[in-house]
């Protein structure tokens, strides 16, 4: 049975939907997710690559983020904080996750048969395959295959931007192994992505 239809045009923009939540409007919170839950969702999955964690992490984010909603100073917009929240509850799933695969217990090395057997020219860069929906498709598939080690740091370093530096301190690795890692990923990718790119 569906959900209630939730009318997004309560607020003409989010300056308007902040001022609602902070009224704590009956409707507001109910569309701060129906706005943003597509963009936590995503990105929840791009870390963790588990349809069930990404749903915890999407409840627990929009949770989190309407009960400390006083601490939500407006920089970045209201996408950027919910993005942040998600990608630091997804980090703690991941971490939960210890028992299964830690996050420091990994081979830093390429080892001979990880490394990609089919490498074709091509100026694709990963980053920017946003700009294009089916690209973006084809991206998100190919990231579901990673290793949840390289994963995690291809995400955080060249989808979300952040620096090797930070990343490093995000994840408690040593800024080599970002490196290592974020090379495995972006060969990986590259080998993943290799046929498609060959059809256009």
């Amino acid at each position: 049975m569906p959900g209630p239809t939730i009318d997004l045009t309560i607020y003409e923009n989010e300056e308007a939907l902040l001022a609602g939540l902070r009224r704590r409007d009956p409707d507001a919170c109910a569309c701060l997710i129906k706005r943003f839950a597509p963009l936590v969702y995503a990105q929840a999955m791009r870390l963790l690559g588990d349809a069930d964690e990404a749903e915890g992490v999407l409840q627990q984010t929009f949770i989190k983020a309407c009960d400390k909603l006083d601490t939500y100073e407006g920089r970045g917009g209201l996408g950027s904080w919910l993005y942040r929240i998600a990608t630091n509850e997804a980090l703690m799933h991941l971490r939960q996750r210890a028992p299964r695969i830690d996050l420091n217990d990994v081979a830093e090395t390429i080892q001979t048969d990880e490394m990609p057997q089919r490498l074709t020219p091509w100026t694709f860069d990963p980053a920017t395959a946003a700009l294009n929906s089916e690209l973006r498709t084809m991206l998100e598939q190919a990231l579901a295959v990673l290793p949840e080690t390289l994963r995690v740091v291809f995400v955080l370093r060249d989808i979300q931007g952040l620096s090797t530096e930070e990343t490093a301190t995000v994840l408690g690795l040593g800024e080599s192994a970002v490196k290592v890692r974020l090379h495995r990923a972006r060969l990986r990718l590259r080998e993943l992505l290799s046929a498609y790119m060959q059809e256009h």
